[in-house]
């Protein structure tokens, strides 16, 4: 219970005058099992769990508080996991300033007390409550808020396997681990995690979220319980093989949380400690992103939606992954989706999907290539082809056909920055004459972490971050900069939610001409610049100057662009 030598904690209760060393020698004499002298004194009456709680608290210097007609607000407990304060026994209380305050039961535990910042991912302030106290607020606070989810809100498994299809791992049925596996999937949708990673270590089980891109460290589950989570995560998607545990394989699992559809894109690794999971979040909510959440600025976004609403031509979106080119792709689609219009998108997967849009899945052991979709849907007569990404010759050339007789296509690249992608293109074996007549423009963009709103306040730049941005005192002078706080709603990071930074290439006649003449990247570069192409560092400064994001994850994100 007490994490203390005997001795010591009873001289602590005589010394206090809450017992006699009469009371203490009878006690010893009434231990049941495998109890201790302390909860021996607490069940015979001889002492009360909240004054001796009270007295060891003071002992360690530390702030004693009464639980029972404490409730926090919902977003503090969502802070610390069921499955954390189960396991170190502590409730949250408060945060603030990027501290968060715990209430444990032994103020003598100084192991748990070190690991709570580590465990928690933040800077911890340790009150001492008795243990009944913090078990009836777990029970109250999780328990309780669990239930009434699993009434209003219940997660449904769209995609499961039938009862009794599982075969293979003992205990993926088990309703611990089916709750603990449905826990984990609500927590990551409520802190708006966009993927789940399920790690095997030496020995335990690491559960992490990325959370506006930055992965945080949630709970730690033991190593035993491996194999039951995995199997019942494959039961989930209703496609995996239970049995199989040396190859890799990929499914999707369809949920539904209240009225709220989700898929998971899941993929399975086999390493040295068991298999690893990593479980995309689809949320489909994110279909109704218009141009503006995505983070255009008003000029950027007249000169974005002039361009997908041309006749015909390419359209390219390039950046490396993760940087959210598939995004940007489905919300131009979602604006330019209209009754007037035959849409149709080859991906590998479909993400997302959508209302009124043809939607072809790769299926290349089939056949189903991303060439032969597209030599199919052209006989469809679209008027609007999306491609997911161009990674051959054939499915280039078919594209760039598709766009010189009169389709609107867009597709993605994998390059640093919008010039790169005709080379990208010429390196694929695009003839260079027929990119300067297909595309149109190309957009490159990166993601940065978005100031939270509730927290963000005035703030002012360094020196460094003035010289790294290239920035003078007229640009400062007009400027709105803010830095990141840190609160509840985003979780202590001073971060929620993120927006792209953008350049925008436009191809004109100039453009061309090059692109024939074969020059050079750099030369594209600074005749894009030359017609009024704005870069993504460029465009990432004017968001730290109205106060949308901060200094340091615009230079972190545009490293390689500081020219």
């Amino acid at each position: 219970m007490y994490n203390a030598d005997e001795k010591y904690l009873s001289e602590l209760l005589i010394e206090s005058n809450l017992l006699t060393d009469i009371q203490v020698e009878e006690a010893k004499g009434q231990r049941k099992g495998t109890e201790s002298l302390v909860e021996t004194l607490i069940r015979t009456g001889q002492a009360k769990e909240s004054d001796v709680s009270s007295c060891f608290a003071a002992s360690q210097a530390r702030e004693h508080y009464e639980l029972t007609n404490i409730t926090p607000d919902k977003e503090i407990v969502d802070m610390v996991s069921l499955e954390n304060a189960r396991r170190y026994g502590m409730v949250p209380l408060g945060f603030s300033e990027g501290r968060i305050q715990v209430a444990i039961g032994d103020p003598f535990d100084i192991n748990t007390i070190d690991s709570l910042n580590h465990v928690l991912g933040y800077d911890v302030d340790v009150v001492i409550s008795p243990f009944e106290h913090i078990n009836d607020a777990i029970g109250r606070w999780y328990d309780e808020a669990i239930g009434g989810l699993e009434a209003d809100n219940e997660l449904q498994v769209l995609s499961e396997n039938a009862p009794g299809e599982a075969g293979g791992d003992a205990g993926a049925n088990d309703a611990p681990v089916i709750k603990l596996v449905g826990q984990i999937l609500k927590e990551a949708f409520n802190a708006g995690a966009s993927d789940i990673h399920i790690e095997p270590l030496e020995n335990s089980v690491r559960v992490r979220y990325r959370i506006d891109g930055v992965l945080h460290e949630v709970a730690n589950h033991p190593r035993n319980l491996l194999s039951a989570i995995i199997a019942r995560i494959k039961i989930m998607s209703g496609a995996m093989s239970i049995a199989e545990k040396r190859l890799p394989q990929d499914a999707r699992i369809q949920l539904r949380l209240g009225d709220k559809d989700l898929d998971l894109r899941v993929s399975t690794v086999p390493t040295n400690h068991g298999e690893s999971v990593v479980m995309r979040v689809l949320d489909k909510s994110a279909l109704s992103l218009g141009l503006p959440q995505l983070g255009f600025l008003s000029d950027d976004q007249a000169t974005f939606e002039q361009l997908i609403t041309l006749p015909d031509g390419i359209l390219l979106v390039t950046g490396p992954t993760g940087s959210g080119k598939t995004t940007t792709l489905y919300a131009c689609l979602n604006y330019i989706n209209k009754p007037d219009r035959k849409i149709i998108t080859v991906e590998d997967p479909v993400e997302y999907q959508m209302s009124g849009i043809n939607q072809v899945m790769v299926k290349e052991d089939v056949g189903m290539t991303f060439a032969a979709a597209l030599r199919s849907i052209l006989r469809q007569a679209p008027n609007i082809i999306m491609i997911g990404e161009i990674r051959d010759l054939e499915t280039a050339s078919i594209a760039i056909n598709a766009s010189l007789t009169g389709h609107l296509v867009f597709s993605t690249l994998h390059t640093n920055d919008a010039p790169s992608a005709v080379a990208r293109m010429a390196d694929i074996g695009v003839k260079r004459f027929l990119i300067a007549s297909a595309v149109r423009a190309i957009l490159a963009q990166r993601l940065v972490r978005k100031l939270c709103d509730e927290c963000k306040t005035p703030g002012e730049l360094s020196e460094r971050q003035i010289k790294a941005l290239g920035l003078d005192a007229s640009q400062l002078a007009d400027s709105t900069i803010m830095s990141p706080g840190g609160c509840v709603k985003c979780r202590g990071t001073g971060h929620k939610g993120r927006a792209g930074i953008f350049e925008i290439f436009q191809i004109d006649d100039e453009v061309r001409h090059m692109v024939n003449e074969n020059l050079s990247t750099p030369q594209l570069r600074r005749q894009a610049r030359e017609i009024g192409m704005r870069t993504m560092r460029e465009d990432g400064i004017r968001k730290v100057l109205n106060g949308m994001t901060s200094a340091n994850e615009v230079i972190n994100v545009t490293m390689s662009d500081a020219s």
